[in-house]
């Protein structure tokens, strides 16, 4: 028996170690997304900061793992058996929730999760255990402290709209202060806001840190609470005067140093208060484990009063923590899409969009406009007239949009990360149990609202962001509730054998998962061939528009070719995999469109010109996927239906069409991946022909129809296939003799 409960601690601290990783890549999102954002610093600097305060907060993280024992639960009312049923169900689930949120790059708040994780495993053994005892379910309020868990609901709501108020109040405060051209304004108030910024996060270090280091003395942390408002402002004009000295004396961009140490802190409260989100559950486990092996009892006999007390966790065990959270950190793929979600959701000024709007998002917006409007109309116009002003961009801001430029600039980078360690300190302070993820995240919506990010271009899809991400987390912790209350069932019920296909399902979806999500990564980097913004000269756009060129047909020679190959076999699965196939298409070509605003921006002034080329370019290219869209669709939709096969003659006579196309677009693959556009007359001449083919084609089926064909649903199939295929024919032909004369063009200007 002993052995059954050695091999499910070894299991739970297999899947800390995974719930360490998933974890991390979830609150990456906390400490990562002012820096990057802001590019303050190379990427490198970043994570190396951030590096060093997460390693900082795990080792001297607090050694009392109190959550996971008895801070939802209350651990005398359960026997070990009991007790081991629940921390297993806790931690499959959240290696599961977590992981699923991570593939979606969306952030959520890991307390919630194993609080309720804790919750709905608890609340199940509970009803169990009193209904196998045939007790009252009224004495269920014995087993849980729900009032720990109705201070979570509350700090959820809470976190939520008082960071997301005050981020945006600061950030409106802060721009009317420095404007968009905050360098001017730097050497008169710099030194001020780096005292005020840089006190700010020092005292959420000592405050928020202090509280989860276990060596420090009590009589050091109950001075720093009763000397608060001194220390605060000693600290003050210390950092001041430092502040106007680096400024000064070293030049420093004293911005810059303030999103640095920023990101510290962050980082440092993350690991150092969410660790036990991590490890808490197994560290338990392991105290469970112990405190059995020394009673004597049966598994089902002890009765987990131990819990209630308070144990340290080892340092080894930190320090490895510590390690594990540092590497996720440098190569989780995941962890960079969920970052990039809060960055993508708060940057300045429009583009790609990630969400969809909905009709909730429209009627924020539009209400939101309407009150605007009315304040705007109540304003004296001198007043508004100054608003304004301090609100104008930068013209290389709103001009330069090349890949690299900054989501948004280093005021509100510093003001993300002050307001939310001003904000999780006060919370530590009034024991409020805040999210750092809810805090830090809506702070940032917060103030990307206020320093208008979110404009009428742009706003719809921001609020659809907003309320996918705080949906979610409402989500998670119904979800969590649910099922660690099932999984808890399950194991109750089912022992070590359903412990076993619990972990091997949790394996298996989890990397299908990481298979998934690597799929994504790389169509994701493709897609950046499409979503590129800084194409400056005429022979970036000759290497840009080739490459797009290359990418599009590519996709249609090779959907073109399926689905003749498809439909002649009847095969509707994988007929629906080339429609899916063919949006991809279709959205690849329509967020080209999208960028030719910041395209035509982006060129020199020589160069306008060929912003006509290009859109022509595009807009062949556009005739070409509507094409293959229209013979994709029309294909799935005859076999959908059921429709009578495609005749063999018929078939054969595609698929002879279908082997010259391929040749054709092979042909043009290579001249436009060489650049060997001299060619291109030739493959028009021999390639003519092929519209003259298909003509041919559509007169023998009206010979047909006269004569032998009865099916009127494949008449109308077979007339589209050959129509659309003309236009493809013709759509190509056109690009090709738009790309020569642009070629000839350029030769005779040089």
């Amino acid at each position: 028996m002993e052995n059954v409960y050695i091999v499910m601690l070894v299991l739970l601290f297999a899947l800390a170690i995974t719930d360490l990783v998933v974890g991390v890549s979830n609150d990456a999102v906390n400490f990562l997304n002012s820096a990057i954002g802001s590019r303050a610093v190379s990427l490198k600097t970043i994570m190396i900061v951030a590096s060093l305060g997460v390693a900082f907060g795990a080792i001297f993280s607090s050694g009392l793992m109190e959550v996971a024992r008895k801070g939802i639960f209350v651990p005398g009312q359960f026997t070990f058996e009991e007790i081991m049923v629940i921390f297993t169900a806790v931690m499959l689930t959240d290696v599961l929730l977590l992981d699923f949120f991570n593939s979606l790059g969306l952030p959520t708040s890991t307390t919630v999760s194993i609080v309720f994780e804790l919750l709905g495993a608890a609340v199940s053994v509970a009803v169990i255990k009193l209904y196998n005892t045939s007790a009252d379910f009224s004495e269920l309020i014995y087993y849980i402290n729900t009032s720990k868990a109705t201070q979570i609901i509350i700090g959820i709501l809470l976190s939520v709209i008082i960071a997301f108020s005050i981020g945006a109040l600061v950030q409106y405060l802060s721009r009317l202060v420095f404007s968009f051209q905050y360098e001017k304004k730097m050497k008169h108030v710099g030194a001020v806001f780096g005292g005020l910024s840089i006190t700010s996060i020092t005292y959420f270090i000592f405050i928020k840190g202090m509280k989860s280091i276990g060596f420090i003395p009590v009589e050091i942390k109950n001075y720093v609470n009763d000397q608060t408002l001194i220390i605060i402002i000693g600290s003050f004009i210390f950092w001041t005067v430092v502040s106007q000295i680096a400024m000064s004396v070293f030049k420093l961009n004293i911005l810059k140093a303030i999103i640095v140490i920023g990101t510290f802190a962050l980082a440092l409260a993350f690991a150092g208060n969410d660790l036990v989100n991590f490890i808490g559950v197994p560290i338990a486990a392991w105290q469970s484990v112990g405190i059995w092996q020394a009673s004597g009892l049966a598994p089902n006999e002890l009765m987990m009063d131990g819990l209630a007390g308070s144990v340290e966790t080892p340092e080894f065990l930190l320090v490895i923590a510590g390690a594990i959270m540092v590497i996720t950190l440098w190569v989780s793929s995941k962890a960079k899409a969920v970052v990039d979600t809060g960055v993508n959701l708060s940057r300045q000024g429009d583009g790609a969009e990630r969400f969809q709007p909905n009709n909730l998002s429209r009627i924020i917006v539009r209400y939101s406009i309407f009150t605007g409007n009315i304040i705007g109309s109540l304003l004296p116009k001198k007043v508004k007239n100054k608003i304004e002003a301090k609100f104008q961009k930068k013209e290389d801001f709103v001009k330069e949009k090349r890949i690299d430029a900054p989501a948004f600039d280093m005021v509100r980078a510093s003001v993300n990360l002050v307001v939310a360690s001003i904000l999780i300190s006060i919370g530590t302070n009034l024991k409020l149990p805040l999210s750092t993820t809810y805090v830090t995240f809506m702070v940032a919506m917060g103030t990307s609202l206020a320093d208008r990010a979110w404009d009428r271009e742009s706003a719809v899809y921001r609020v659809a962001g907003v309320i996918n991400v705080v949906g979610g987390w409402f989500v998670t912790a119904l979800v969590a509730f649910v099922a660690a209350a099932i999984f808890a069932s399950i194991i109750w019920y089912g022992g070590i054998t359903a412990v076993v296909i619990l972990v091997a399902l949790g394996t298996f979806f989890v990397v299908r998962g990481a298979v998934l999500h690597s799929k994504k990564v790389k169509e994701e980097k493709e897609k950046k061939k499409f979503n590129r913004r800084d194409i400056i000269t005429i022979n970036e756009i000759t290497i840009e528009t080739s490459e797009n060129v290359v990418d599009v047909i590519d996709g249609i020679s090779k959907r073109y070719n399926r689905v003749v190959d498809h439909l002649g076999y009847h095969d509707l699965g994988k007929l629906k995999k080339d429609a899916r196939k063919v949006k991809k298409l279709e959205s690849d070509v329509d967020e080209l469109k999208g960028n030719i605003f910041y395209f035509i921006k982006s060129l020199e002034d020589d160069t306008v010109e060929a912003s006509k080329f290009y859109i022509l370019v595009l807009d062949h290219l556009q005739e070409m996927v509507q094409a293959i869209s229209e013979i994709t669709k029309s294909s799935y939709k005859h076999v959908n239906n059921n429709h009578k096969n495609l005749k063999f003659n018929q078939i054969r006579d595609l698929k002879s069409v279908d082997r010259e196309m391929e040749v054709l677009f092979n042909e043009i693959i290579t001249t436009f991946q060489t650049h060997s556009f001299e060619n291109i007359n030739k493959i028009i001449e021999e390639k003519e022909g092929l519209l003259d083919k298909v003509s041919g084609l559509i007169q023998k089926q009206i010979n047909r129809i006269r004569t032998s064909e009865t099916s009127p649903k494949n008449t109308k199939l077979y007339f589209g296939l050959l129509l659309e295929t003309k236009d493809l024919i013709s759509a190509t032909l056109s690009l090709l003799k738009l790309f020569r004369d642009y070629y000839e063009d350029a030769k005779k200007a040089f």
